[in-house]
């Protein structure tokens, strides 16, 4: 049997703090340490050797990335996931520069955000769906080119999937795209990854855009295509 997950959750708000741990608390193989909202307190927290930490990013009177620098310069190194409210970019670099390993958004299903700290708990780079073309644009132009022709590897449905994972789609709506499972499309991401010799969707995703040039008018057709459906969707 699999050891459990040791999990500190840091938020300022003690309502969002409850509600988190008492659905982490619920899933099989997760073990929530504690709940805090105070620095002095995460110190404390951390004597217990949690697994990952789960942090909000908007907090007073110490942000959440202010947090995570002034207990690393401590000498921690527990992986972190920034859980929050902000889709900015601006976010999203900052976090990713200050080693965060997950950005996940608190609008996403409770099922995706399991999935998302085990992944990360498995040493992935984990994002929310939304923010993956974002973290696309980031990583893009910095990352030395891979050699395209692994992308050969990828069997048709997963080249498909694959193109689905750059345009920030989650699993489950990649299931529902496909009229396929959601585990099955967990499998084939696996498949994907092995591949490749990746370690992250999102890696992937960058690799697969640098393949296909991504040009900026195809994202704005596709970002209004998903506007409209929205709006005939309300």
């Amino acid at each position: 049997m699999a050891e459990e997950l040791k999990i500190a959750m840091v938020d300022d708000q003690s309502l969002c703090r409850r509600g988190l741990s008492e659905l982490l608390a619920r899933c099989y193989g997760f073990n929530v340490l504690g709940a805090v909202g105070t620095i002095e307190e995460l110190r404390l927290l951390i004597k217990e050797q949690p697994d990952i930490l789960v942090m909000d990013l908007r907090m007073k009177p110490m942000d959440g990335l202010a947090m995570l620098e002034a207990i690393r310069k401590e000498g921690c190194t527990i992986p972190a996931v920034l859980l929050t409210m902000s889709d900015s970019e601006v976010d999203l670099g900052n976090a990713i520069r200050a080693g965060v390993r997950g950005y996940l958004l608190k609008d996403m299903a409770p099922e995706e955000v399991v999935d998302a700290i085990r992944r990360v708990a498995a040493g992935e780079l984990v994002v929310a769906p939304t923010m993956t073309v974002k973290m696309i644009d980031m990583l893009r132009g910095d990352q030395p080119e891979e050699p395209k022709s692994s992308l050969k590897l990828l069997t048709e449905r997963e080249r498909e999937i694959l193109q689905l994972l750059s345009r920030g789609e989650s699993n489950k709506a990649i299931a529902l795209t496909l009229s396929i499972s959601y585990d099955t499309v967990k499998q084939h991401v696996r498949h994907i990854l092995n591949k490749l010799n990746l370690s992250s969707r999102v890696k992937a995703a960058v690799l697969f855009a640098k393949e296909q040039g991504m040009p900026d008018d195809s994202e704005d057709s596709s970002s209004n295509q998903t506007g409209s459906r929205q709006q005939s969707s309300k």
